[in-house]
C-alpha cells in the first residue's frame, strides 16, 4: 500500500486518467474529488461490498436443477 500525504487542493493522479482531490479536512473526516472516465467504477468499500454479496447471492439462486429427460417422439431408448 502506498501512502500519501496531501492538503486541501492538492491531487494525486493514477494512471492517465484518474484523479483524485483532497476537497476538504475537517476533523477525522476527509472528503475526496474522484474524476475517471464513466467507463472505470467508483464506489465506497461498503458499498462495493454490499454489491459483491448481491452478486454471490444472486449467481447462487440462479442456478437451475438439473432436469429429466424428455422423450423425442420416435425415441425408443
Amino acid at each position: 500500500m502506498l501512502i500519501l500525504s496531501r492538503r486541501v487542493n492538492e491531487k494525486i493522479v493514477i494512471g492517465d486518467d484518474i484523479v483524485v482531490s483532497v476537497v476538504e479536512v475537517r476533523g477525522d473526516q476527509v472528503k475526496l474529488g474522484i474524476e475517471a472516465p464513466q467507463s472505470v467504477k467508483v464506489f465506497r468499500e461498503e458499498v462495493y461490498d454490499a454489491i459483491q454479496d448481491e452478486n454471490r447471492k444472486a449467481a447462487a439462486s440462479s442456478a437451475l436443477p438439473e432436469l429429466p429427460a424428455i422423450p423425442v417422439a420416435g425415441d425408443r431408448g
